[in-house]
């Protein structure tokens, strides 16, 4: 029987297990960061599959909320889970994809939260798992108009003991970054997600700059018969900063 190598802090209940303790510091390093990024993984797809959960009832709840109350309007507020790591929400003309990310990242040394108490007291709380989400036209993807542009509103970071951090635009960049306290949860999640979704429906589509529109190709313009390839996008010709330039107000 193929034995298993693993650091003690990170087993349970060692004696239900069929462990040799292996005294290779070269062998032990592999298995503990093999062991660190599966767990920090598993923990991650967890959250995913609680934005999934959450986004179901959302729903449920929005379709309950419209019934009887806008029957000559169409509001879509619905979902499709495109992949295991992949889900996308559509509401009025937006769509929010939420896409996990397989691998497990490290923040870099200068980043902020490298220099907080909580990594300085456990190195292997830095590696996380990564949840990306992102904002686009709705009219984008049911026109194929492949050439449109689409935002990174956030990310989610999530380690190993289900702690969180968000990167992202004005409240959601402002709200969850407190890395050493936020614990990824239900609430947590269904707060997530409607912060994502305010600052979505705030994220109003500017007219193009005009010396980014005045010209076009006779080949875009051909296409726009079949495929509307002039690019869109909420901020085209605009600048769209991360939010943590916050000591200039940063945001969109």
């Amino acid at each position: 029987m193929t034995k298993i190598f693993l650091p003690l802090e990170i087993i349970k209940n060692p004696e239900d297990m069929d462990i040799e303790y292996n005294p290779d510091p070269f062998f032990q390093k592999v298995v503990e960061k093999a062991t660190l990024k599966q767990h920090v993984y598993n923990n991650t797809l967890e959250t995913f599959n609680l934005i999934k959960d959450s986004i179901l009832e959302l729903e449920k709840k929005y379709a309950d909320y419209v019934k009887n109350k806008v029957p000559h309007v169409l509001v879509p507020f619905e979902s499709s889970s495109m992949s295991d790591f992949e889900i996308e929400l559509k509401f009025g003309g937006d769509v929010l994809l939420f896409l996990m990310h397989t691998n497990i990242f490290e923040f870099s040394r200068h980043h902020e939260v490298m220099r907080t108490d909580y990594i300085h007291q456990d190195k292997s709380r830095s590696y996380c798992g990564l949840i990306n989400i992102y904002n686009f036209l709705a009219d984008s993807f049911k026109y194929n108009r492949v050439n449109d542009i689409g935002y990174l509103i956030g990310r989610v970071f999530v380690n190993k003991d289900k702690h969180y951090f968000i990167e992202g635009k004005r409240e959601l960049g402002f709200i969850f970054n407190n890395f050493e306290n936020n614990l990824i949860d239900q609430a947590a999640i269904n707060n997530l997600l409607e912060t994502a979704i305010t600052y979505t429906v705030n994220f109003d589509l500017l007219t193009p700059d005009y010396e980014l529109v005045k010209e076009v190709s006779v080949y875009d313009m051909k296409n726009t018969r079949d495929i509307i390839s002039i690019k869109t996008g909420k901020r085209l010709g605009y600048k769209f900063q991360a939010d943590t330039e916050r000591s200039n107000g940063g945001g969109a």
